[in-house]
């Protein structure tokens, strides 16, 4: 299982640096497919996935990107909207066929994966974003993978004993300090190509760390629904891992607050 797990991760890391690196309607066609399975996921761990009206959720995923690569997001709130009253015409014209938490567990969905997702591909195409989107997989991998190797080390008290027995406080603060020395000394080698100077590089790392707790946050209410749903795994298309949001679950949490932090290093840039 070790061997496979390592093997996957090569494999996921190499597909991540090819697919980011050409962004363009390259990384905007496999976030859309990401996405989809993510939902996918996530709609059969809470049983709506059989459902009509998880083919809306899919929609709007499609429609999100469309929207993303044409009009830069332009239409992002009339999807929603439309999104939500087509739901709702579902609801009314279908009553009582389906319960109303399903209906919001389709519309949660969309936001949960999808969206939040998708600004991976939002970071990659702002400025500098070439350079400045691996910073979300600073925050969340890599602190996943210090965090593990400090805790296996020094990991005495337990974060969250209940929910996952096996991380500690000690490994959160492991994972929080690689990311922010990992995240500043990347963007130190990095700084002829985004302008940054000493300034913007501080405050980036410690977003990095600020990023590492969100991303923890991720993980572990990934975790509490698979706990809630009695499921070791939301599914097994990454050898070793299990499903995409077993792989992206502090990934989905953490791009957007990378997204919005870097965009305000931008502004105060300026």
């Amino acid at each position: 299982m070790f061997k496979t797990r390592v093997i996957s991760s090569v494999v996921l890391v190499a597909l991540t640096l090819g697919i980011i690196m050409l962004g363009g309607p390259i990384l905007c066609a496999v976030m859309c497919l990401v996405s989809i399975r993510g939902m996918w996921e996530l709609y059969r761990v809470l049983k709506v996935h059989d459902l009509p009206i998880a083919f809306t959720g899919y929609a709007a995923c499609i429609l999100h990107y469309l929207d993303l690569y044409f009009l830069h997001g332009k239409a992002f709130v009339l999807i929603c909207i439309s999104f939500l009253v087509v739901l709702l015409g579902f609801y009314v014209i279908s009553y009582p066929t389906y319960a109303t938490e399903q209906f919001m567990t389709v519309y949660f969905g969309f936001f949960y994966v999808a969206v939040m997702l998708s600004y991976i591909y939002q970071t990659r195409i702002m400025e500098n974003g070439a350079y400045i989107v691996w910073l979300i997989f600073l925050c969340s991998w890599i602190s996943d993978t210090f965090a593990y190797l400090t805790g296996s080390v020094l990991g005495k008290h337990k974060m969250a004993p209940v929910l996952s027995p096996k991380k500690s406080v000690e490994g959160a603060i492991g994972g929080i300090v690689a990311s922010i020395l990992l995240t500043g000394l990347y963007c130190y080698l990095f700084r002829n190509h985004t302008s940054h100077g000493t300034r913007e590089i501080v405050m980036l790392a410690l977003f990095a760390g600020v990023g590492a707790c969100i991303s923890m946050i991720g993980d572990l209410a990934a975790s509490a629904i698979k706990r809630n749903y009695d499921i070791k795994d939301y599914g097994r298309i990454i050898p070793g891992h299990g499903g995409i949001l077993d792989r992206f679950d502090s990934v989905i949490i953490t791009a957007p607050i990378i997204y919005f932090l870097s965009n305000l290093v931008m502004y105060i840039q300026k």
